[in-house]
């Protein structure tokens, strides 16, 4: 099955893998999808979807972070200049309202027109390879991360604490 994401890579010519895994039944975290996928939980990132307040204030941000740790806020929002205004992480259903995908299975790479402001924790910098959800729960894709990031216009952040 050919998504979105993977037509845009190939379009672009760009290399990726891709790797599916048993995504039904119980709510798979991307800890979990890296243990599925036998990929080290440093190299998978997730991509969570975070709001600025008050609402309309600012476009919603997507946040790829290493699937073994947590956003900090208060960082992420030094990182992108909002300062001033405060940042929350939207809800299950916010994330899935806003971006058409079902959480776990969010990508930046299906989102590029959709009018987010896109953004990779700095730790993925030091990483050749990165594995993101495809756009869909249970498909993950594998590529270099300068290509994601060129691809995307990610903007390198720090969106998690450093001795995470």
């Amino acid at each position: 099955m050919k998504l979105n994401s993977m037509r845009l890579l190939e379009s672009r010519k760009i290399p990726y893998a891709t790797t599916t895994y048993d995504a039904s039944g119980e709510f798979h975290s991307a800890t979990d999808a890296a243990q599925l996928i036998g990929a080290p939980v440093e190299s998978v990132y997730k991509t969570l979807v975070v709001l600025r307040e008050p609402p309309k204030s600012g476009k919603p941000i997507l946040v790829m972070i290493a699937s073994h740790r947590e956003v900090d806020l208060k960082w992420l929002a030094k990182s992108v200049g909002d300062v001033k205004r405060k940042l929350r992480m939207a809800t299950q259903r916010e994330a899935e309202s806003l971006t058409g995908l079902q959480v776990c299975g969010i990508s930046a790479l299906a989102l590029l027109s959709r009018g987010f402001e896109i953004c990779i924790d700095e730790p993925a910098l030091a990483l050749d390879q990165i594995h993101i959800s495809a756009g869909q729960r249970g498909i993950d894709l594998q590529l270099a991360v300068k290509d994601l990031i060129t691809l995307t216009r990610a903007k390198p952040v720090r969106a998690t604490e450093v001795n995470q």
